[in-house]
């Protein structure tokens, strides 16, 4: 039983691959893809298959997928380009006889507005229409998305308001999605993934009673906050989508609950103050 991860030379797909060594699925039938390689040397040495593929390439996609059996598929990490790579992946998969895919989509996609939800709608629908037996793993937010030792100094920033968001760790997201594709007997195509509910104020509290040190978090307009992230050397574009994103977390958008990642997990998600402590360490 072969599982190909894309994206594995990202953090994302690392720790998926890594969380599914720890689950005990044997070296050779993980097949780690990605663009540059010599970032997962090291998992070659421990027996992983390891295959340079480029969302771009299709003929590099149908080489890596062949044989395979399941398919996480990692969404690319460059927002405005995601539908047609992802159309690439799908094709792949498909040609490959791919049997069984988990795609990494984001929270309540088939009901959000944010900027980001867009490309992940139009991949949900792709993989539907696909035929391809498909779970969605709708991951809400990041911590590695805030520096939190950057706030020690300056405090966080952003646009959320009082929105809760459901923070949690990328290794916790890493290995809801590694439990998704290993398990055979699956009983939900959609999954809402985050963990605890807070607002960017009780992130702030929390850094700030860790450190001991005074961080606060200052609430701005999304055009506000937009300039703020270009100001940092944030890409326009991107800054507008973080923004954005902030916007909806305002209005709920980024609020899933922790439920069906612990049932992925098969544990507890990871405590925010744990997350916070590592983060800041």
């Amino acid at each position: 039983m072969t599982i190909v991860v894309t994206g594995a030379t990202g953090h994302l797909g690392r720790l998926a691959v890594e969380s599914l060594l720890s689950r005990g699925v044997p070296a050779d039938q993980i097949v780690a893809i990605g663009r540059s390689v010599e970032k997962i040397q090291d998992l070659a040495d421990r027996g992983v298959v390891v295959k340079r593929a480029s969302y771009d390439e299709p003929e590099t996609l149908r080489a890596a997928f062949a044989g395979a059996d399941k398919l996480l598929f990692v969404s690319a990490s460059e927002p405005g380009k995601r539908i047609p790579q992802h159309q690439n992946v799908i094709a792949a998969a498909k040609d490959a006889g791919i049997g069984k895919i988990a795609y990494t989509s984001i929270a309540h996609a088939d009901t959000s507005d944010l900027m980001l939800a867009s490309e992940h709608i139009a991949t949900e629908r792709a993989l539907t229409e696909s035929g391809i037996p498909t779970v969605f793993l709708r991951n809400s937010w990041y911590l590695e998305n805030y520096d939190l030792k950057g706030a020690l100094e300056h405090g966080l920033y952003g646009a959320a308001g009082e929105g809760k968001l459901s923070i949690a760790t990328r290794a916790d997201y890493a290995e809801a999605a590694a439990a998704a594709i290993a398990a055979d007997g699956i009983d939900q195509q959609v999954y809402e993934l985050g963990g605890e509910g807070v607002t960017l104020s009780e992130l702030a509290a929390e850094v700030a009673r860790q450190s001991g040190r005074d961080v606060t978090y200052t609430n701005l307009t999304p055009e506000k906050y937009t300039e703020f992230l270009v100001g940092l050397g944030v890409p326009e574009g991107f800054a507008a989508v973080l923004a954005d994103s902030d916007r909806g977390a305002a209005e709920g958008a980024l609020h899933t609950g922790t439920e069906d990642i612990e049932k992925l997990l098969g544990r507890p998600v990871t405590p925010l103050a744990d997350s916070v402590r590592d983060a800041l360490a």
